[in-house]
């Protein structure tokens, strides 16, 4: 069995979707902003954060989610009122955070694997 399931989400709506239906389970989130026809996001740090994290992914609890979730266009995305900026209080992408809990990492600290892996590590 797989120690954690990856979901894919595109937008406010589809990731608060994903978080009812694994409710329970231990959930983390990585926030990027959105991709172009290459694969390629808008944002640099996203770019460079995006393998850090996945390298450190083995790290996760057994049984948790990892949800990958592309915020939007740059113009969304600055938009001060946008859902994650509002309700999740996000003020950066990259943005790695373990749901419910207020341990989070942003931006450059994205970008160090031994922060994503005590993220994800610690209880």
């Amino acid at each position: 069995m797989e120690r954690y399931t990856e979901v894919k989400v595109q937008g406010y709506e589809q990731y608060s979707r994903e978080l009812e239906q694994h409710r329970g389970r231990p959930l983390f989130a990585l926030f990027c902003g959105d991709k172009d026809e290459q694969g390629v996001s808008w944002c640099p740090d996203c770019v460079r954060a995006e393998p850090v994290v996945r390298k450190e992914l083995t790290h996760l609890p057994e049984g948790s989610v990892f949800i990958y979730c592309l915020v939007g266009e740059r113009a969304y995305w600055k938009d001060p009122n946008n859902e994650f900026k509002r309700i999740l209080k996000l003020k950066g992408v990259p943005t790695l955070l373990k749901v419910g809990t207020p341990q989070k990492l942003t931006e450059d600290e994205c970008l160090k694997s031994d922060l994503v892996q005590m993220l994800f590590c610690e209880d």
